[in-house]
């Protein structure tokens, strides 16, 4: 079935529909918050209450975007309004919780994963869309409800960043 026949049908409240939608984009969804978050544990925790969001405001979805855009929408709303009642910052030193999980992991992983956790959040978000999910600018920018000029913005800090970390020389300013 189409996702947009998924949609329709799940509006309507059929359930099974619902279901098979939030299956389609799981893995998309908790690989995405795993990458933000660097964090196993508040990545699963996230990714269930994105999907029990959505299942309660399915109604609201407008069909603008993928279903996937949405959650993913919804995910990172949800991880910045933890990080502000936590007022947590993610600092390179968590990244030992997420390598408990990935000791199996090439060490070019581990070193773009720390590379990562380096990076601000805001940036970090447009690089984790754009490099492992695929989106363009002008997806990534509904999600992040920001300008295009912005996200190519972000992207072109974040990639003179990891140029610079990777050549071992000093990052613009």
């Amino acid at each position: 079935m189409q996702e947009f026949e998924l949609v329709y049908k799940a509006k309507k409240g059929d359930l099974k529909a619902m279901e098979e939608l939030l299956d389609q984009n799981y893995a998309i969804l908790k690989g995405y918050l795993l990458k933000i978050t660097l964090d196993r544990e508040l990545a699963a925790d996230l990714t269930q209450e994105t999907m029990l969001k959505a299942l309660k405001k399915i109604k609201k979805f407008k069909n603008r975007s993928k279903f996937s855009t949405w959650l993913i929408s919804i995910g990172t709303n949800l991880y910045k309004d933890h990080l502000r009642k936590n007022h947590r910052l993610i600092m390179v030193e968590d990244i030992d919780k997420l390598q408990v999980g990935i000791l199996e992991a090439k060490e070019t992983d581990l070193i773009i994963t720390e590379l990562l956790a380096e990076l601000p959040l805001d940036k970090r978000l447009v690089l984790v869309l754009k490099h492992y999910f695929g989106y363009n600018y002008q997806e990534i920018g509904q999600m992040l409800n920001c300008p295009v000029g912005t996200v190519k913005s972000r992207m072109y800090y974040c990639m003179n960043f990891l140029r610079k970390r990777m050549t071992g020389g000093e990052e613009d300013e």
